[in-house]
């Protein structure tokens, strides 16, 4: 069983910055397949960014260049570093994680392949 609580949502100006933090237990997770997913308000979930055990990093296009994925296995915590944020970019973001062999681009289009889940955090970027 794996355990993900994600934390460093809030509200942020346009332009500005902010950290996600996803806190990570359970056996054997470092082999997991992790990913930051967004629900926006009337929207169907979405993946932004996806880290195979590997290093492997993968965005969708509309975060490429202002959102990085990385993870500290000493920590077992995966984290989002989203700047340059914008007023689309509100959303409520999900860590999640799957056991599933995947590449990057398999994991951002599905969602379905991935068992465990955070509780959501609320980012709002305001224009």
């Amino acid at each position: 069983q794996i355990h993900l609580v994600e934390s460093g949502g809030g509200s942020v100006q346009a332009g500005g910055s902010l950290r996600l933090t996803c806190a990570v237990s359970g056996y054997n997770h470092g082999r997991y397949c992790k990913a930051w997913f967004r629900q926006r308000p009337g929207k169907e979930r979405e993946g932004v960014a996806a880290i195979t055990p590997f290093g492997g990093t993968d965005y969708v296009d509309s975060v490429k260049g202002r959102f990085t994925i990385s993870q500290d296995s000493a920590k077992n915590t995966l984290y989002l570093q989203m700047n340059s944020l914008k007023p689309e970019d509100t959303a409520v973001y999900y860590c999640a994680a799957s056991q599933a062999k995947m590449t990057t681009v398999q994991a951002l289009g599905l969602w379905f392949f991935f068992p465990y889940w955070g509780q959501g955090t609320q980012v709002t970027v305001s224009s």
